[in-house]
């Protein structure tokens, strides 16, 4: 998965990063199971006569092979997907400590293994240490996982306590061991987890940064440049209307010398907070281009719907100005209004400047007018 493909909600991100490390650690786990058995088997002292547990168990192990190796954590985008692919690769991994538990319990149950016991139970110590290495980001099922390897051998054990007592013990305090480091493991995956979504933050934070206008927290120049062509090709697909609105605030060199820059900014600050009380649609992208020229993209929207919405927006701040501190602000704004035709606009930038051209016309006709890009 790219660094694009990275959820960036920390929900998300956490379950989509719990998802991957299990995936990657679960790969290949399956096939030891089924060796590990197929050794145990293949070293008993009569592999002929326990045919028919031997392949019992080699088919068992490696239907749950095949079972993890299918499962695979495709087109998986949202939390709820996320979670469902964890708790049934969980259920698989599960199922395969709880069969291998069993498997080793019969071994050493049944005399036919003797030779073959100890492959059993040092395949039990390493998967039950591969648990608690590889699977501590969930720390209670991991520890359900160890109880399934361990303790049905455990309790065999227990029951042959004259001839396995010292194995018991022994296997007993490894145990103990395992839960302790399991959980030590488990506050370190979650550590380095909370330092990865501290550091996802603050590249998002940082991305935000890099596309906001810090004075007016519109989308910046660099937001515009990104977001337009993919609007521009969303629309010539999907055959819906697209409308751009250029707006140049007039005379605002006369703000900045009677008002100073101060003065300015708080002017452009305003301008934007009365845009955002227009074009105020979740789908409104609402952009400073730089200085004193502003732009909104409008998606779906008609020529005629971004006309009415503009005009309304060049009345509105003709008829009431800006308030500015404890003074109120004369201000008129010049429009240039167009929407993406494929007739005439072979990409976006052909778009752009037949709309950046109406804004100049506007101007060049006396200001505090909006004109519709040719058609």
């Amino acid at each position: 998965m790219t660094d694009a493909e990275v959820p960036r909600q920390p929900n998300t991100f956490a379950l989509w990063r719990e998802v991957d490390d299990t995936r990657i650690r679960t790969r290949l786990g399956g096939f030891f199971y089924l060796l590990a058995w197929l050794l145990t088997w293949g070293f008993s002292a009569s592999p002929g006569s326990l045919l028919a547990s031997g392949l019992l168990g080699s088919i068992l192990f490696a239907a749950l092979l095949t079972a993890r190796l299918l499962h695979r954590p495709h087109g998986l985008d949202s939390p709820v997907q996320l979670q469902r692919w964890l708790d049934h690769h969980w259920g698989l991994i599960l199922l395969t400590a709880l069969c291998w538990g069993q498997a080793h319990a019969w071994v050493l149950y049944r005399s036919e293994y003797d030779d073959s016991e100890l492959i059993a139970t040092l395949a039990t110590v390493a998967f039950s240490t591969a648990m608690t290495f590889n699977f501590a980001m969930r720390r209670g099922r991991a520890l359900l996982a160890l109880a399934l390897l361990y303790l049905p051998g455990l309790a065999v054990m227990a029951l042959n306590w004259q001839s396995m007592h010292a194995m018991l013990i022994t296997l007993t305090c490894y145990l103990g061991y395992l839960i302790l480091v399991l959980g030590r493991n488990h506050r370190e995956y979650r550590a380095t987890l909370e330092l990865e979504l501290k550091l996802l933050e603050q590249q998002s934070q940082l991305d935000l940064l890099s596309r906001t206008d810090s004075l007016t927290q519109l989308g910046n120049r660099y937001q515009f440049n990104n977001l337009f062509p993919s609007l521009v090709a969303n629309a010539l697909r999907q055959g819906e209307p697209l409308s751009l609105v250029l707006l140049d605030i007039d005379f605002f060199k006369k703000v900045n010398d009677e008002h100073g820059h101060a003065g300015g900014d708080a002017c452009l600050s305003a301008f934007a907070e009365r845009m955002r009380q227009v074009f105020r649609r979740d789908g409104d992208a609402l952009l400073r281009l730089g200085g004193e020229e502003f732009g909104v993209l409008l998606p779906g929207t008609t020529l005629a719907q971004a006309r009415e919405m503009a005009e309304r927006f060049r009345q509105e701040l003709e008829s009431e100005g800006l308030q500015l501190a404890d003074q109120r602000l004369k201000l008129t704004t010049s429009l240039g209004v167009g929407s993406f035709d494929k007739r005439q606009d072979s990409d976006a930038d052909a778009f752009f400047k037949r709309v950046d051209s109406a804004l100049y016309r506007a101007k060049r006709e006396g200001r505090n007018r909006l004109v519709a890009a040719d058609h």
